[in-house]
């Protein structure tokens, strides 16, 4: 009797071996193959030819724009609500045409990106910024990017595969050097959040008399709703940005913030598109903290559409109705024109570009003689 008990427990006690080894290989893989970013990190920078200097006194215009991977406007994704899964090779080909040709009209100074895939399966495992850039005949002799969501495999069934999509800046102007903020995740199991998007900051330098003009793209969390998140990265955004204010730095940072503006905006989505959004936006502190594109004023009046720019895939909704992108800049900075480009891109992604153009200050807080401080943890 008791070596048949002594036999059993040996047999479990190598079972119970065996499926923690499983468990600890599993979970090293599952590291592995995900993106492992730093709370902060130097980002690639990369220029060519010969890039413009930035005076002071100059006026910079700026594009930021979330291109939803190329995709266009024939789709409704599974991650919404519909059924498709990936754009066609085609489409995304003619969406690259139409997104250099807005690029190119306006034809701002710097240009920032939000979702732009490299190497994904979803978009034929293309590098769309090389793509771009190729489509824009050497316009923007510097750039720099950073990932939020890279994955050698993610086995979701209507993903399977790998992904990779990344924030960029396009500049006119030398890139001295560029740094990725890490922003706080959705708190979810462990797994989860490793094959789950790593929301980010990217920081662009750009040497600007004395001193530096700090270009910054950001895309915040969607599909957070019932969580802090929101919350917490409007908090972490709103401390890096007062860091380069207290530093004397002119700044400006372009993005889709995922966030309805302060005011009414919530109570004139349906029901259902409600569902992604709180009656108290999280993006009140940077309102009131920070002069905006576009300003409260614009998205209150009765030409609030003129500023809308969502247009979900959503065969239902036929026309923009929201606004979630914005550009926010430092008060050393004056603002000359804005607007969002509406008119002939309704087709060409789920967002609109906004458009800006600052003035950027004469003098600098601090003399040639004097070191710039850093901002915390970029030492």
């Amino acid at each position: 009797m008791n070596q048949r008990l002594n036999s059993l427990i040996r047999y479990l006690l190598l079972a119970l071996a065996i499926t923690t080894a499983l468990i600890a290989v599993l979970a090293i893989l599952v590291w592995t193959v995900n993106f492992q970013p730093k709370d902060i990190h130097p980002a690639p920078v990369v220029c060519s030819g010969q890039p413009q200097s930035l005076n002071p006194g100059q006026t910079v215009k700026v594009l930021s724009w979330n291109v939803q991977y190329m995709a266009g406007k024939g789709y409704w994704f599974f991650y919404e609500g519909g059924t498709d899964t990936a754009p066609a090779e085609s489409d995304i080909r003619q969406t690259l045409d139409q997104a250099a040709r807005v690029i190119k009209v306006e034809n701002p100074d710097i240009v920032l990106l939000q979702e732009v895939d490299e190497a994904a399966r979803r978009t034929h495992y293309t590098d769309q910024l090389k793509l771009l850039r190729e489509r824009l005949d050497g316009r923007y002799p510097c750039r720099t990017e950073a990932f939020y969501w890279k994955s050698d495999f993610v086995p979701h069934p209507d993903i399977w595969g790998p992904v990779g999509m990344k924030l960029v800046i396009l500049s006119k102007f030398r890139i001295s050097e560029a740094t990725r903020h890490q922003l706080p995740l959705i708190p979810e199991n462990w797994v989860s959040q490793q094959f789950n998007l790593k929301r980010a900051l990217l920081a662009a330098r750009i040497p600007y008399g004395d001193t530096e003009f700090v270009v910054m793209n950001t895309h915040l969390s969607a599909f957070a709703q019932g969580t802090d998140t929101m919350k917490r990265q409007i908090k972490s955004v709103k401390s890096i940005l007062t860091g380069h204010t207290a530093a004397g730095r002119p700044w400006i940072i372009g993005g889709d913030l995922n966030l309805l503006p302060p005011g009414n905006a919530y109570s004139e989505l349906t029901e259902q598109q409600k569902s992604a959004y709180r009656p108290q936006t999280e993006i009140k502190p940077l309102f009131e903290a920070f002069k905006v594109i576009p300003a409260l004023e614009e998205v209150s009046n009765d030409d609030r559409r003129h500023w809308f720019t969502h247009f979900p895939n959503d065969p239902d909704i036929r026309a923009p109705n929201k606004t979630i992108d914005y550009i926010f800049y430092a008060d050393s900075v004056k603002r000359t024109s804005a607007h969002v480009r509406q008119a002939d891109t309704w087709t060409i992604s789920d967002h609109l570009p906004v458009v800006a153009e600052f003035t950027l200050p004469r003098g600098s807080k601090y003399p040639p003689t004097q070191s710039l401080p850093r901002f915390p943890g970029e030492e």
